[in-house]
C-alpha cells in the first residue's frame, strides 16, 4: 500500500474520531470534547488532502466517507448501543466492499 492509501486510512480513522467526538460535544456546549473533535476534524481534512495529491479526488474521497461510515456505525453500535440488525450489517459490509473495489481497481 503507497503513502496516499496510508494518509487516507489515517484520515478515514480521524474521521471516525471527530464523528463520535460530535456526540460527546454535547451540541458543543463542553469546552475540552469540543477542543479535541475540532482538532481531530482539521487533521482529517490535512490527511486527506495529502492523500488527494496522488489519488483520484473521487476514489479518494469516497474512501474517506466508507472507512467514516462503517467505523462510526460500528463505535456507534458499542458504545451507544445503537441498533446491530442483520440488515444494518449487510449494508456496512456493501460499503466495506464499495472501499475495496475502490482501492483496488484505482489507477494510481
Amino acid at each position: 500500500m503507497n503513502s496516499a492509501w496510508w494518509y487516507l486510512v489515517l484520515a478515514g480513522l480521524c474521521e471516525i474520531g471527530w464523528a463520535i467526538g460530535l456526540k460527546y460535544t454535547e451540541g458543543f456546549s463542553r469546552l475540552v470534547p469540543t477542543v479535541v473533535t475540532v482538532v481531530i476534524m482539521i487533521l482529517s481534512f490535512v490527511l486527506l488532502a495529502q492523500a488527494m495529491r496522488t489519488l483520484p479526488v473521487g476514489t479518494a474521497y469516497a474512501s474517506w466517507t466508507g472507512i467514516g461510515a462503517v467505523g462510526t456505525a460500528i463505535l456507534g453500535m458499542i458504545l451507544f448501543n445503537e441498533p446491530k440488525d442483520a440488515l444494518r450489517l449487510v449494508c456496512i459490509g456493501l460499503i466495506i466492499a464499495g472501499v475495496l473495489g475502490l482501492k483496488f481497481l484505482a489507477k494510481e
